[in-house]
């Protein structure tokens, strides 16, 4: 962690490398086990380099809408818009308590959201990213607010132990970061739901 702090990557960026690379790694269990957090160097650098990628596409604002300099194109951006809010319209009616409200709430936002995107003049991306992590951060506090206690002790359970390996090796900080992303996309995987942050576009 603190080397990756010397180089100037954010925390979030960190954060969600390490994700991607748990995700990886438990899709294709070696026999070995992970015991470093250095297994996560190669993805929390691709992450990096796409974050700051990102980042000049959008500070420039004159990029063509299907640039190849940004991983963020007009058509690839109006694609997981319309996807993920049919998903979470579809997602709604498939459920009757207040989880459903807030999809269908979320859904109808993301709506405008796309009206917005297709009517600008720039790729504003970084604007649109945080319109997302809103809506993804309504929806996570009803998946918490509706998830039985039972549910929700078995996956702290799970995190914590699955965390274990790599705990003295980060500061409270980055340990309660990496918990909570960890709890919320299992918590994701039980409800089906789906990611609308353009890191998954």
């Amino acid at each position: 962690m603190e080397t990756w702090k010397q180089q100037g990557i954010p925390l979030h960026v960190v954060l969600r490398g390490v994700e991607k690379s748990f995700d990886s790694y438990e899709a294709r269990p070696r026999k070995r086990s992970v015991k470093t957090l250095l297994y996560c160097q190669e993805e929390v650098e691709a992450q990096y380099a796409e974050w700051v990628e990102a980042r000049v596409g959008s500070a420039t604002g004159a990029a063509e809408p299907e640039s190849d300099k940004t991983p963020f194109s007009f058509a690839a951006i109006s694609e997981h818009l319309q996807r993920t809010r049919n998903a979470l319209t579809e997602l709604a009616k498939s459920r009757n308590d207040d989880l459903a409200e807030a999809l269908t709430r979320a859904a109808a936002l993301l709506m405008e959201i796309e009206k917005d995107f297709a009517s600008g003049a720039t790729l504003d991306t970084r604007k649109l990213e945080d319109s997302l992590t809103g809506l993804e951060r309504m929806l996570n506090d009803s998946m918490l607010s509706v998830a039985g206690s039972s549910t929700l002790d078995e996956f702290k359970q799970g995190v914590k132990d699955q965390l274990k390996p790599y705990r003295a090796q980060m500061d409270a900080a980055a340990y309660k970061q990496t918990y909570d992303n960890l709890l919320l996309k299992r918590l994701r995987e039980q409800f089906a739901m789906p990611r609308l942050s353009l890191f998954f576009v």
